[in-house]
């Protein structure tokens, strides 16, 4: 059994407005999460972050500050995940794009509008919209 899989996230914002993504095939499910990704060995996870961004929506960016630290598994398939979510700034033209095909949609949503959708994890609202202290998000069982 092999341990937990580590992803990157940025979290966006641009205007008063969070960058999400829906990465789901086929719109399959209706969760939308900051963009990012698995992170590769023997890459930085800053240089994975910038690497998943880009593939997701196109933008170069600029990574900041740890802004939390956040779990998720799926018991009966033995899935753990443990992602790090980072500020992100983007640079240059803001054009979202897909060029890896893997969104099917992108939200840029104020943090009102985040309450009508439905977004994982659950602190992302909070550490999008409000500064603080690196946030630890416990274990939750992931969802679609």
């Amino acid at each position: 059994m092999s341990g937990p899989r580590l992803a990157v996230r940025a979290v966006i914002v641009r205007e008063g407005r969070l960058l999400l993504v829906n990465a789901y095939p086929g719109n399959r499910s209706r969760l939308c999460c900051a963009p990012g990704g698995g992170v590769e060995k023997h890459q930085s996870v800053h240089d994975n972050l910038i690497r998943e961004v880009r593939e997701e929506t196109g933008l170069e960016i600029v990574p900041g500050r740890l802004l939390a630290v956040s779990e998720f598994h799926d018991p009966p398939r033995g899935f753990h995940q443990v992602e790090l979510f980072y500020r992100a700034e983007a640079v240059g033209e803001v054009t979202l794009d897909d060029p890896e095909g893997v969104v099917n949609r992108h939200v840029w949503a104020t943090e009102a509008e985040m309450a009508g959708l439905h977004v994982k994890p659950d602190v992302l609202r909070r550490i999008a919209f409000a500064e603080g202290e690196v946030l630890h998000d416990p274990l939750e069982t992931i969802v679609e």
